[in-house]
């Protein structure tokens, strides 16, 4: 006998069954091949749940819309008249502050990076 011929009984397994090499087992679900899918189907509670979502975004958006459209008010503005201080408009348009915070409002609400004005500028005067 060759080293390549062997039955159970030569290394002690008389009468024993030759060992089966194990069968590869697939689950459902599992990593194995599995036939394709088919088409997404929705329930009417699905649906409806779709539904209610569009309409919860379309109701969002339009919040949103409606607040951002009172931010467009016009904030009230003066024309600067000849020899006129930022300091003296703060004094005269934003009387319950005190004159710094009122120049630092009217800066803030115009971007401006001095308190240099010139006569005929437009500022606009922010709500205390």
């Amino acid at each position: 006998m060759s080293a390549l011929e062997w039955s159970p009984a030569d290394i002690g397994f008389a009468g024993a069954a030759v060992p089966r090499r194990p069968h590869l087992v697939v689950l459902p679900g599992g990593a194995g091949h599995s036939a394709p899918a088919g088409p997404v189907r929705l329930t009417r509670r699905g649906r409806l749940a779709l539904l209610g979502l569009a309409v919860a975004i379309a109701a969002l958006v339009g919040l949103v819309g409606m607040r951002g459209a009172g931010a467009a008010e016009q904030l009230p503005t003066i024309t600067v008249a000849p020899g006129q201080t930022l300091s003296e408009v703060a004094l005269a348009e934003l009387p319950e502050m005190s004159i710094s915070e009122g120049v630092l409002a009217i800066q803030m609400a115009n971007q401006m990076s001095t308190a240099q004005v010139s006569a005929g500028q437009e500022l606009v005067i922010p709500r205390s």
